[in-house]
């Protein structure tokens, strides 16, 4: 079977099947079944004229492991594959992909409209380094629709929209928002790193390009750090021009084991998101919980527009604690089958504050300001049995409720 057939049956084919098989119908060496890390730094021509052509492109090949490498063209059809896109570009970690990308569009006089509720290295870049080359940046309140279509209306060369968002685990009305950007002739960039391609396709929501913190969810196994950008060809051959200057190249061992990761993406995915939605339940009955975050509760504030863009909620929950820090301090120790850590999308359950994992960047004041209170704990659900996962937050939360006796009592005695 030819590989246009191959790919012919793929696109038909469900998420499962794709991430095992997209970007694998090549022949590899030795009669290898799996993908070869090819560590090679360069690769030789005795036949300076089929080199040349290489080199512009004319011709298919590698020529230098910055420009491209075939362990990584393999990870980069692999995304395609699951994300319908025509071409894809990896870089060396996901904020590689985010700066790069934004990077490759923007330049003075550029205006860029997003929302305040995106992770914490992203606005970092919004507020810190892309005014200093003379781009305009506007943050609108996420949840307000209206503002952020006024914001696009005066004038947008970039949209860029991150749902669900991180921490808080807000949603965007993608289709509403790319009509907006595309009256003004803006482009539309969104991170689908929470969502996965499983959960959520920006490009068939009319998005141009889409973002991954390949590091997260697609790896899945906490050892590899990497980022993608997918979209059209004409949009990805700049991107890739800018990486291939720039520099921020992934390396082959580290989108080996992404590509190793993606093969059980859809297993994974499939245990993390209803573990989520079961203890985004709990959480719910929890009385040291203020308030709970998560797309597949009917309670949350776009809930309707998550069932109708997205396929499935997500293995991503936050909440936030009475008490505010000091109890977050007490809670996360006496956690059993955790890692405070911060990274997400593991296959370990992975809890942490927004001030020490998605906006350990920003001070307390721009925290508060982005509606980040110290309460704040954000899961990232692994695949342990969901009974397990919620038995141990029960008797974290009853330690709690302990230890609060015991300082009070100890309190009441030193006071009479």
């Amino acid at each position: 079977m030819s590989n246009k057939l191959v790919k012919s049956a793929l696109d038909q084919a469900g998420s499962g099947t794709r991430s095992v098989w997209s970007g694998e119908q090549v022949k590899h060496p030795y009669r290898a079944t799996q993908t070869p890390i090819v560590a090679s730094a360069a690769y030789g021509y005795q036949d300076i004229d089929e080199w040349y052509d290489v080199a512009l492109g004319a011709a298919p090949g590698f020529i230098y492991s910055r420009m491209s490498n075939p362990t990584v063209e393999i990870l980069e059809a692999k995304i395609c594959g699951l994300e319908n896109a025509e071409s894809a570009v990896a870089f060396s970690t996901g904020m590689a992909a985010i700066s790069s990308v934004l990077y490759t569009f923007l330049s003075h006089g550029c205006r860029v409209v997003s929302t305040k509720d995106s992770y914490g290295g992203t606005n970092k870049v919004f507020e810190e380094f892309l005014p200093r080359m003379g781009v305009s940046v506007t943050l609108c309140e996420t949840h307000s629709h209206e503002q952020i279509e006024a914001e696009i209306a005066k004038g947008c060369d970039v949209l860029y929209l991150e749902t669900p968002t991180n921490p808080t685990l807000k949603i965007v009305d993608v289709k509403r928002l790319v009509a907006a950007a595309k009256k003004v002739g803006a482009l539309v960039m969104a991170d689908n790193t929470f969502a996965t391609p499983l959960n959520q396709s920006p490009l068939a929501l009319g998005v141009d390009i889409v973002i991954h913190s390949a590091t997260k969810f697609l790896s899945g196994h906490a050892d590899a750090m990497g980022g993608l950008v997918c979209g059209s060809e004409d949009l990805m051959a700049k991107v890739r021009h800018y990486r291939e200057i720039n520099g921020a190249s992934l390396d082959p061992f580290s989108a080996y084991l992404i590509i190793r990761g993606m093969k059980t993406l859809a297993l994974r995915i499939r245990q993390q998101q209803s573990s989520a939605q079961a203890i985004a339940q709990y959480l719910l009955t929890e009385p040291l919980v203020e308030a709970v975050n998560y797309p597949g509760l009917p309670s949350h504030p776009n809930h309707a527009i998550a069932c109708e863009q997205m396929r499935g909620f997500g293995a991503m929950v936050s909440f936030v604690l009475a008490g505010g820090m000091d109890t977050v301090k007490i809670l996360l120790p006496q956690l059993q089958y955790a890692h405070c850590a911060g990274n997400l999308g593991a296959v370990e359950t992975i809890y942490g504050p927004a001030r020490t994992t998605s906006h350990v960047e920003n001070t307390l004041e721009e925290r508060l300001a982005l509606g980040i209170s110290e309460g704040l704990v954000r899961i990232s659900v692994g695949i342990e049995d969901t009974d397990d996962l919620i038995a141990d937050l029960q008797q974290a939360f009853k330690r709690v409720r302990t230890l609060s006796r015991e300082n009070t009592d100890s309190l009441s005695c030193c006071t009479k």
